[in-house]
């Protein structure tokens, strides 16, 4: 096999829903200044007792469903996050136990909100190598066990969930190359330290890199993978904040492309965001099988990574 692509999607998110309204009798925030400022209109927060792996797991299993698979038939899982409690069990093993997979090859990969896209160039990799054959790759955060409810600048954005994608051996290339880096310099300009956060974050700071920078870094992963962002089907960025997102897409020059917006009704659900979006848009029939998608990773780290995939 020469490339690899993705054959199935699935995502979860906990049913708890907290709007702007909420979170204003917490924190002297409203509505109107959280919409204008981020575009964020609810998120979904996971009980005390929902663990990361638990909700890798229910996206996982959707996702080997939507691909008439089994875990059984998985010898790769790929687990991106950055907010696992247990340094072991590791997430990728507690979701191989959970979903009865047999022997596979089971790794945990932390680059923040640009988890997935890591993660998915990952599993690309070693199938292309032929380590792999079959790939089950995850992002899930539960970022509401490291928020500060008291600080209206970063709870205001933050939610939990997971989403996931079957990735196979193929023929024909379904998953561009990836283009990844990081800007060590500015590695703190989103941080989780210590044993327990908070989450924080330089907003300005990560706001003014993304407007300037994301855009030509978007328009090389198109390049590699051949195609003109005119010709993108449809964005999936990391669900920060919508004030950045939007920009990004008129930057890249691919206005035509529907703009994943999953943000407004989910948060910023940091390595989740992007398989949470993209699964949403393929359950809708919103992109044609087979169109090119552009997906983009960025956050903590300073770390990016994207590739142009072809919607299964």
């Amino acid at each position: 096999m020469t490339g690899s692509k993705i054959i199935g999607l699935g995502h979860y998110q906990p049913s708890k829903v907290v709007t702007n309204d909420d979170l204003a009798k917490l924190v002297d925030t409203s509505d109107e200044w959280i919409t204008t400022r981020v575009g964020i209109r609810t998120r979904r927060i996971a009980e005390k007792s929902e663990t990361v792996d638990e909700m890798a797991a229910q996206a996982g299993a959707k996702a080997l469903a939507a691909a008439g698979l089994t875990g059984a038939d998985i010898d790769l899982v790929v687990v991106a996050t950055c907010t696992a409690i247990d340094r072991s069990p590791y997430m990728a093993t507690r979701v191989a136990a959970r979903l009865d997979m047999v022997a596979p090859a089971a790794l945990d990969v932390n680059t923040a909100c640009s988890g997935f896209t890591h993660a998915l160039a990952t599993a690309d990799h070693a199938i292309r190598a032929g380590s792999a054959s079959r790939a089950l790759v995850i992002g899930a955060d539960k970022l509401s066990d490291f928020v500060d409810w008291t600080d209206r600048s970063t709870c205001v954005l933050i939610g939990d969930g997971a989403g996931a994608a079957v990735v196979e051996a193929s023929d024909e290339p379904g998953i561009g190359p990836v283009v990844w880096g990081s800007v060590p310099s500015m590695a703190g300009v989103v941080r989780i330290e210590g044993p327990s956060g908070p989450f924080q974050q330089e907003g300005q700071t990560v706001f003014r890199w993304t407007t300037t920078v994301l855009p030509e870094l978007g328009r090389r992963t198109c390049e590699k993978a051949g195609v003109r962002p005119e010709e993108l089907a449809a964005v999936v960025p990391h669900q920060a904040n919508l004030r950045i997102i939007e920009p990004f897409v008129k930057r890249l020059g691919a206005e035509q492309a529907l703009l994943a917006r999953d943000v407004v009704e989910s948060g910023n659900t940091a390595a989740a965001s992007i398989p949470i979006a993209l699964a949403k848009l393929v359950a809708a029939g919103d992109v044609p099988s087979g169109a090119p998608v552009l997906l983009f990773g960025f956050g903590g780290g300073l770390a990016y990574a994207g590739q142009v995939v072809r919607c299964p």
